[in-house]
């Protein structure tokens, strides 16, 4: 199954308290960034985030998922309505997450 556009859209709305929030389409499915950092993405109309400290203590009780087979499982986003939760949480992963590789 792949992503709906109109989700995709639901989410990015959600997110538009942050500056520079960026996606991109990756077989049906979207990868979402947050300045220039891969966050998690847009999975089956799910929105799944890295599993990284700090979201994991800001949502202890959410499902873990995978987003497709054969990958890491990620964080369930359920509380997407929330826009302010939702721009603390992906503001306190930066930090943690991983820099940009530099293509060759």
């Amino acid at each position: 199954m792949t992503s709906s556009k109109q989700y995709l859209e639901y989410i990015l709305e959600r997110l538009s308290g942050l500056d520079d929030i960026s996606y991109r389409a990756m077989m049906g499915e979207y990868i979402i960034y947050y300045r220039g950092k891969i966050i998690g993405g847009i999975y089956d109309d799910r929105f799944l985030i890295k599993p990284v400290k700090s979201a994991k203590a800001m949502m202890p009780n959410a499902d873990m998922e995978l987003p497709y087979e054969g990958a890491r499982e990620m964080i369930l986003v359920d509380e997407t309505e929330n826009e302010d939760f939702l721009k603390e949480l992906i503001e306190a992963m930066y930090d943690e997450l991983p820099s940009p590789r530099k293509r060759k």
